[in-house]
């Protein structure tokens, strides 16, 4: 069986889960939206991907552009098994109508509320619960990072309470128009959002989220403290647990990456299409064991560590692999991801 995938939006995410999506055997990409012209329009065109109008775009502009576009969202839905909605914050919701008017199953990314969806979902949690489901949330970059790590602390460990302090980059680098120039800034809002949202995916995990904002571009940083009901008996032991799992990568000292300049320098010399970390980062002298309680780093690439979950997501929902496992070792291997 193929799925035929659409991806409405071909921004940020939508670019890169058109590219992923490109690169599965068991999965066909029939096209990608856009509203206005812009040179990622053209890199679609240019990548053989068929462009579709969607929103309020101007078929006038497009052809003004030199760009052809193959039809409007309407028709691209009339084309697929399902849509990955990759639309800016809070638009997504209002394609829900679209999608069920034309019997579309749809993903969602995590800038929309849980309730867009039947499920949140984290491939390494809880991938067998988007089985048969017609509408699933991929949670956002910085709920999938806290949910990969629950999903290796909580079975091993059990976790009696976490506090994480979401260190947020201001911006992706390509929105200028966004973040402060020169501040720190705190969010306000106290706990934050993302512990909530972790318990979309583990409704009882005892987890406390604070954020501020800084100006940087480049990845999230968070700072935890975890305290286990069974700790582990060093920090050794730790490292290792993190090592063994898929999507991380921990750095050893000696490699001397002080920071998220160095993570993205790190995924320029990879060679990949584009300097994505799609792995939550560690550092083994960034962890450490002391009694119950454990404290660790880890950064995010906000602009891609979501891409391997949409590709899961559609697998799941469509019973193309017998488990998480499987789904997840095509999927890493298809996209470069390193294995443990």
């Amino acid at each position: 069986m193929v799925v035929r995938v659409g991806i409405n939006g071909f921004g940020t995410i939508g670019k890169r889960v058109a590219d992923a999506v490109a690169r599965q055997t068991d999965l066909r990409l029939v096209g990608v939206t856009k509203t206005r012209p812009s040179f990622e329009a053209r890199t679609a065109r240019q990548r053989g991907y068929p462009l579709y109008l969607t929103g309020d775009g101007k078929a006038e502009e497009f052809a003004a552009a030199g760009i052809p576009i193959a039809g409007t969202l309407s028709d691209l839905l009339g084309q697929v098994d399902v849509i990955v909605d990759c639309a800016p914050d809070k638009v997504g919701r209002e394609n829900v109508r679209l999608y069920e008017a034309a019997n579309v199953p749809a993903i969602f990314q995590g800038g929309e509320k849980a309730d867009v969806a039947e499920v949140s979902f984290s491939a390494l949690a809880n991938y067998p619960r988007a089985k048969g489901k017609r509408r699933v949330r991929v949670v956002s970059c910085n709920t999938t990072g806290l949910a990969r790590a629950a999903s290796v602390l909580a079975p091993r460990y059990g976790i009696e309470h976490w506090e994480a302090t979401i260190v947020r980059r201001a911006a992706d680098p390509s929105e200028t128009r966004k973040g402060p120039i020169n501040g720190i800034l705190p969010t306000f809002k106290l706990p934050s959002h993302h512990g909530p949202d972790v318990r979309t995916i583990f409704p009882d995990l005892p987890i406390a989220t604070t954020a501020v904002v800084v100006p940087t571009t480049l990845m999230h940083v968070h700072v935890n403290h975890v305290r286990f009901a069974r700790p582990p008996a060093s920090t050794t032991e730790l490292v290792d647990a993190f090592r063994a799992s898929p999507r991380f990568h921990v750095f050893d000292e000696w490699e001397h990456v002080e920071g998220t300049p160095q993570v993205m320098e790190y995924a320029r010399d990879r060679g990949q299409p584009r300097p994505d970390v799609m792995e939550n980062v560690l550092w083994a002298n960034g962890i450490k064991v002391e009694g119950g309680d454990a404290y660790f780093f880890q950064a995010i690439h906000q602009e891609s560590i979501v891409v391997p979950e949409n590709v899961d997501a559609i697998r799941a929902m469509f019973g193309l692999a017998p488990d998480a496992a499987t789904s997840i070792l095509r999927t890493d291997e298809s996209l470069g991801i390193p294995r443990p």
